[in-house]
């Protein structure tokens, strides 16, 4: 299998809360973040918090394949940390921090995850650039996305 380690950031012009809210509520990232094509909870969680929830993600860039997987939340501290177990096409780990100051929040994605499709372990050497510019095409459009969401300034995106 193929690791992959990614670590993306979005300074956005907003207050943390909504834009926790707005990356907590995974169910409506298809309606403002292109790349995602279906984000449905298969099985709520434990307590408001939602932990133990269970959501099938599919994701689309512009190559032309499409990445599915289940994210299972694992830990939720309001207004500044959720993370997920993924078991699929890709496996492996996801966790949200937000930072705030002076109105601008921080957003840090850390996504540490393996392949486990045939094809991709076996291209992997010679395709990891073009994966991990996927990778960076699909996080660029989130950040945009939850801007026009929330009607804010994007910073800066990386």
């Amino acid at each position: 299998m193929a690791q992959y380690s990614f670590l993306t950031t979005w300074l956005l012009e907003s207050p943390r809360e909504p834009v926790f809210e707005a990356i907590y509520d995974q169910a409506r990232w298809p309606q403002w973040w292109r790349g995602v094509e279906e984000a449905e909870e298969m099985r709520p969680g434990d307590g408001d918090d939602g932990v133990g929830t269970v959501a099938r993600m599919v994701w689309k860039s512009l190559l032309p394949y499409r990445v599915e997987f289940e994210v299972t939340t694992t830990r939720v501290e309001r207004p500044h940390l959720m993370e997920g177990d993924a078991v699929g096409e890709l496996t492996g780990v996801g966790r949200w921090r937000l930072f705030e100051r002076e109105g601008v929040t921080a957003v840090l994605y850390e996504w540490n995850v393996v392949t486990t499709k045939a094809w991709m372990n076996m291209v992997a050497p010679v395709a990891r650039p073009i994966f991990e510019w996927n990778h960076d095409w699909v996080m660029a459009r989130g950040g945009e996305g939850i801007a026009g969401l929330l009607g804010c300034r994007l910073l800066a995106s990386g």
